[in-house]
């Protein structure tokens, strides 16, 4: 028993079991630092980032404190965005597999209110929602949050940014006095330590070290011109051809100028801003995370709680002013053990960020002269999948396997020809190999799916 393993805490032997058959194998830094004080009922405010396994942190806090014999809301945990508040929720699950009938409702803004009004009457153990559709229910009288022992606060700082303080404010009034709280954020400045004071009681601290280790993710800068900056993102796209890029802008409209410059060059690109509705917004994801669009330009806080797991590389199209933000940038390529690449542009005006990026990793940065960017063989890059939109989803009870049956049973396609499949409540994402993208299309729109036929089409060109 090292001290960094699950069995050094004091978690039943069905929670150890399920861990170990979820391939657990050791704590993370969060974990390690974190769980211990959570389980001994502390309130905790934990430094963290997206990827460094916080959600299993505050949800294995949960699983542990959580008696199912009580049918009763017992745990709530607060997302900026749908996209988080459906990845934590997932994984609660997945950890809440070592207790029998543990119910996990989400409740988000973009779905219809009356099903999640229906399956709230039938109550939940644990409650994954976002701040104003929960604020719905509250003014509904149809969640009681009068039993919550357990309040997660996560991307609390993104929470702030996107205007959340009063509702979070109201909700936290609505939970017993007496519960944990545990926040979780990505940065802590002065701004959230003040706003979130009132939350909690004497509440240890965790800060996970944020630098990355050089061996892990490439990082390169390069010195540009200002009015150079759109011509060079191409140039490394075309150099180091990344199957998927995220690439960063400090502004909407610098989003938007860049994947209209990006698509005027034949590349597939999409952006991800304030801006957008909530379907817009899915729609995006849904593309990059199933590989059928090779960029994604966002901003900061649009890019906040996104977990893709195979991100080729990491553009910064601007220096953002704040290090920590940068090393959070950088921190999304290279996730699961493999190697990261991170590119960033600096204009003249913007060293002094540089110098302060610098500074706060403790080890000099690396600068390479654009005019060293030279297109590597491959003709066009085209991302290798290309997403197909059924329109059927949970309503019609379609399920992943219907979709795969009907495409490599029936269409007779080899199953690693497709790719990720998302079941929503009216539609349905399925992410097609671009070489038999037409094929399966013509062969799905022609047969049967769980014996009807749905409508379809397809998210972009092929």
């Amino acid at each position: 028993m090292t001290p960094l393993s699950f069995s050094s805490l004091p978690l039943s032997r069905a929670i150890l079991d399920n861990l170990d058959n979820l391939g657990y194998q050791a704590m993370t830094p969060i974990q390690a630092q974190g769980l211990p004080l959570i389980v001994e009922g502390r309130d905790l405010i934990a430094q963290a980032k997206t990827g460094s396994g916080k959600t299993a942190a505050f949800g294995l806090g949960i699983v542990h404190s959580l008696n199912v014999a009580l049918s009763a809301t017992q745990a709530l945990v607060l997302c900026p965005t749908r996209e988080l508040a459906e990845q934590v929720a997932n994984e609660l699950r997945r950890l809440a597999r070592a207790l029998s009938n543990t119910k996990i409702i989400t409740l988000c803004g973009g779905t219809p209110i009356r099903p999640q009004v229906e399956s709230l009457k039938f109550g939940a153990h644990i409650i994954v929602a976002t701040p104003g559709r929960l604020m719905d229910h509250i003014d509904r009288s149809t969640v009681d949050l009068s039993r919550i022992k357990t309040l997660v606060l996560d991307e609390a700082d993104r929470m702030l940014d996107m205007g959340f303080y009063d509702d979070v404010n109201h909700i936290v009034s609505a939970c017993p006095t007496q519960r944990q709280t545990l926040l979780f954020s990505a940065t802590y400045a002065d701004d959230i330590r003040k706003a979130s004071a009132r939350f909690l009681k004497k509440p240890a601290e965790v800060k996970v070290e944020s630098v990355h280790d050089a061996s892990h993710i490439e990082q390169i800068f390069y010195e540009i011109d200002a009015d150079r900056r759109l011509a060079v993102v191409g140039q490394l796209l075309e150099h180091f051809r990344p199957v998927s890029t995220l690439a960063f802008c400090n502004t909407k409209a610098q989003c938007r100028e860049l994947v209209t410059y990006l698509e005027s060059r034949g590349f597939s690109a999409l952006s991800l801003h304030g801006d957008l509705e909530q379907r817009e917004r899915e729609d995006v994801l849904v593309q990059f995370s199933n590989r059928s669009c090779s960029v994604l330009v966002a901003t900061d806080v649009a890019a906040r709680g996104l977990d893709i797991q195979t991100l080729d590389a990491v553009i910064n199209v601007d220096v953002t002013p704040d290090a920590e933000v940068h090393i959070h940038r950088i921190g999304r390529s290279g996730r699961a053990g493999a190697k990261g690449l991170a590119l960033s542009l600096c204009s003249p005006d913007e060293m002094r960020w540089a110098n302060q990026i610098e500074k706060y990793q403790g080890q000099p940065l690396i600068w390479v002269n654009p005019k060293t960017l030279k297109p590597a063989p491959g003709g066009r890059l085209n991302p290798p999948m290309i997403t197909l939109c059924v329109q059927g989803g949970k309503k019609d009870k379609l399920r992943p396997g219907d979709l795969l049956g009907a495409l490599t049973k029936d269409a007779g396609f080899a199953a690693d020809q497709i790719g990720k499949i998302n079941i929503l409540e009216f539609v349905s994402f399925v992410a097609l190999d671009r070489h038999i993208a037409q094929e399966a299309y013509d062969k799905l729109s022609n047969g049967n799916i769980k014996g009807r036929r749905f409508r379809m089409r397809f998210m972009s060109e092929l």
